[in-house]
């Protein structure tokens, strides 16, 4: 299979990818929220829409401001735990202040 997603050109691989690692932010009460997904769509309506216990619920509305995709799960998980760190989040913060602001997304965390 993975010769077969290797044979495609680089904007549908995108469409294979299995695992979105994501960042919310809640410009509102600004919180910020990190996972992932194998289904960012319905992830994403779940925490706006129908999550009815979660802690993302309180601080709705949320905005995706940050994804990446990956194929394996486990290196999703990783990357989620990765981001989650407190160096991370700190970076993660002080973009959501200043590049949210003013184009409506952040780069990528690991770049200060």
């Amino acid at each position: 299979m993975s010769r077969i997603r290797d044979s495609f050109p680089s904007f549908y691989k995108i469409l294979l990818m299995e695992y979105t690692v994501y960042i919310l932010y809640s410009e509102k009460y600004q919180k910020i929220y990190i996972g992932f997904t194998s289904n960012l769509i319905n992830r994403f309506r779940s925490h706006n829409e129908f999550g009815t216990k979660d802690w993302t619920r309180s601080f709705r509305p949320w905005v995706v401001v940050y994804c990446e995709h990956y194929t394996d799960k486990l290196q999703a998980m990783k990357r989620e735990r990765q981001l989650k760190t407190a160096s991370v989040r700190a970076i993660i913060r002080i973009k959501t202040d200043n590049e949210f602001k003013k184009k409506g997304y952040i780069s990528n965390p690991d770049v200060g």
